[in-house]
């Protein structure tokens, strides 16, 4: 039974321990004491998408926002998180990073001499990595689709893990969120954070049953006030059913969870075709993001090795962000994807993200009381 008195978590304790609420509904657990914020929710970091007006909003109203770097260039990151920084005072965010980037170091040193609360991972990190950051004193947190993954990195000594089942969104794994979380949850003494069909309070307080330290939402925030994507796409996901979605590798190589839109459907058909046209957009993302034809080369490299990606796989990855970009924030859905989890079959209105969080919270507490 979850318990509703107004004691705090005890700082020593896991995420297995029972979250605490007080008499406003506010929400303590392993998560809200590590990340040193108001409410157990997260923002992932969504390229494209969770840029700074994104993250500010989010910290502002009491959850973790994570700003994505993977799309900018090193400037661009920069110029971020000082604006982030400058806009939040002393809330606390969090960065989500790339390891296969060629600048990943520098990244990692620039995040360290800011003092970022929170560095997210897309991938796995390796154990240098995380111990460079935990030493500086910042939290780090990677995502994972599967026990072995958690265990894994919860050896090296990550703070925290984001456990994302099947129906989350972009890049995602097998095994269904119900599964998943209580398998993580048995495995491993972090927090760690539910992901995968979030996006309302009863969906909080099932995953706080579930053991779960919170929730990491990414569909939730990108149909958001805040979200960069154009009102004509989220005219889409609006229209789009919890049966609308396609998880395919036709568009890097990997699973992502993705809208079934005609252009995924045809991508799908012609995979094999497409090596040409992914190796012309490696080319046209290095230039959007100043990368150099070296640095480009580099990063290919770092994925073969890290991820035992093959040539071809590379250069299909290459399609992703300008496909992506294409689609959110161009405008033009016809030629790009649309990522996305199948909790979008139950959001029908943008609103700004303090009113999304506000009305989780106060819905989580009214389903808590039911305990």
């Amino acid at each position: 039974m979850i318990s509703t008195n107004t004691n705090s978590v005890d700082k020593n304790s896991s995420q297995i321990d029972s979250p605490k609420t007080n008499s406003t509904g506010k929400i303590k657990t392993a998560a809200t004491e590590l990340f040193s914020v108001k409410y157990p929710i997260v923002q992932t970091g969504m390229g494209w998408v969770a840029y700074p007006p994104m993250v500010i909003a989010v910290a502002k109203a009491g959850g973790l926002g994570i700003l994505a770097t993977a799309t900018m260039s090193f400037s661009e990151m920069t110029k971020a998180v000082d604006e982030i920084k400058q806009a939040v005072g002393e809330l606390p965010f969090g960065v989500n990073l790339r390891t296969d980037m060629a600048d990943v170091e520098e990244r990692i040193n620039h995040f360290i001499k800011e003092k970022v609360k929170v560095v997210s991972f897309a991938q796995a990190p390796d154990e240098r990595m995380v111990k460079k950051l935990k030493d500086a004193g910042l939290v780090v947190m990677p995502t994972v689709g599967a026990r072995r993954h958690a265990e894994k990195v919860a050896e090296w000594g990550v703070d925290a893990v984001i456990a994302q089942g099947a129906e989350g969104g972009g890049h995602t794994g097998q095994i269904p969120t119900s599964v998943l979380i209580p398998q993580v949850v048995d495995t491993v003494d972090i927090p760690v954070i539910a992901a995968g069909g979030f996006t309302d309070g009863r969906g909080l307080a099932a995953a706080l049953a579930y053991g779960a330290a919170g929730i990491a939402m990414g569909t939730r925030f990108l149909l958001s006030a805040e979200s960069q994507v154009t009102d004509d796409v989220k005219q889409i996901y609006f229209a789009t059913g919890a049966d609308g979605t396609v998880v395919t590798r036709a568009i890097d190589g990997a699973p992502q969870r993705v809208i079934a839109n005609k252009f995924v459907r045809r991508l799908d058909r012609a995979r094999l075709l497409a090596f040409p046209k992914a190796v012309r957009n490696a080319l046209k993302f290095r230039a959007l993001t100043d990368t150099t034809f070296g640095e480009l080369l580099k990063t290919a490299r770092q994925m073969k090795k890290s991820q035992k990606m093959k040539w071809s796989q590379i250069a299909l990855a290459a399609n992703a962000p300008l496909l992506t970009k294409a689609a959110l924030i161009d405008g033009h859905p016809e030629v790009g994807i649309l990522p996305t989890g199948v909790g979008l079959g139950v959001i029908d209105s943008a609103p700004p993200c303090e009113e999304i969080i506000n009305s989780i919270m106060k819905e989580a507490a009214e389903s808590l009381k039911s305990f």
